[in-house]
């Protein structure tokens, strides 16, 4: 094969490899370090604060976050309102009734907005956030890679189809993951968010009374567990009612969210299939998690900054909203 030959498929596999890799490779641990060197703190100040009015408000971050991330990439698209020109992605089937803390994101951009104006995205606050959210709750730290930019635009269309449901099949989660670059490992050990939190009735009750149309229950869940939840969600109950993803210790971030997999007390569907669904990748990351928390800990922090890797606007393209609801 010719020199030149050999020099522009180099060239050519180098590009493929840039491409793949540029939004990660433009964020930066400390790219706020002349800018607003105080922003991880100012945000840790007010999510502190509003932690003591409402104790699920780290878990209800993280969600905004993962929620963000699988529609247009980590652009704070979730965050936009409708508006002309915006069909927000709030009124997305996954997000109604199921999205929350917007106010709290209001309260951050507005502390940041006061100490360095125009600098810190309402998408870096997003992720920001979760990894104070979870240290906080006694999880692991990582360096949070910054410089996302905000979108101009929001996509309900994709919130719609791209963002993982709680009766979605294992393969459709697995499939959605992968969609945006993550694996089986990602999935398992970004599921593992649900060691905090709370869940609505209507998200998992078809698996306490009609599982699958049999009009019984998932044989999956724990006799014990099943009959629990069917006090707290009766059948002709109301649907908004919530409970603990995690029983065992709803508040803390652990590993005890695998060992419920394990003794089949996951709470929602897509929750239980990682280890009952019998794929061996995701129950052989369960069994790692459960047996080690050290191991889940370092998987969720290395799946987050994967995630929040996920197609950012840098540079120039978008935008750094002065208001997080609308475009500027």
């Amino acid at each position: 094969m010719p020199p030149s030959t050999l020099v522009a498929l180099a060239i050519a596999a180098l590009c493929v490899v840039m491409g793949f890799r540029s939004g990660v490779a433009e964020l930066e641990g400390d790219f706020y370090e002349d800018s607003c060197p105080n922003a991880s703190a100012i945000v840790r100040r007010v999510l502190e604060q509003a932690q003591q009015r409402d104790v699920r408000i780290g878990a209800k971050l993280i969600r905004l976050h993962f929620h963000d991330c699988f529609v247009q990439g980590c652009d704070g698209s979730i965050l936009l309102v409708n508006a002309e020109g915006i069909a927000s992605e709030q009124d997305a089937r996954p997000n109604v009734n199921s999205t929350a803390g917007f106010e709290v994101v209001d309260d951050m951009k507005a502390a940041l907005e006061n100490a360095c104006p125009g600098v810190v995205s309402c998408a870096d606050i997003l992720a920001i956030a979760s990894q104070v959210a979870v240290s906080l709750a006694g999880g692991p730290s990582w360096e949070v890679e910054l410089g996302r930019r905000d979108s101009r635009t929001a996509n309900r269309d994709e919130a719609n189809t791209a963002i993982p449901s709680p009766v979605d099949s294992l393969a459709n989660m697995t499939s959605k993951f992968a969609a945006v670059g993550l694996d089986s490992t990602d999935l398992v050990a970004l599921s593992g968010a649900h060691t905090f939190g709370r869940a609505r009735c209507t998200t998992f009750s078809h698996r306490l009374y009609n599982f699958s149309g049999t009009g019984g229950p998932d044989p999956t869940l724990d006799s014990a567990f099943l009959e629990t939840l069917r006090q707290i969600c009766p059948q002709s109950g109301d649907g908004n009612t919530i409970t603990n993803l995690d029983p065992s210790s709803p508040d803390s971030f652990d590993n005890n969210y695998f060992t419920n997999l394990r003794n089949n007390r996951g709470l929602l569907q897509t929750d239980q299939e990682l280890f009952s669904g019998a794929v061996a990748d995701t129950v052989s990351a369960v069994n790692r998690f459960a047996g080690s928390q050290s191991e889940f800990f370092d998987a969720f922090a290395k799946s987050m900054v994967k995630m929040g890797g996920i197609r950012p606007l840098t540079g120039s393209s978008g935008e750094i909203r002065a208001n997080c609801k609308r475009v500027n």
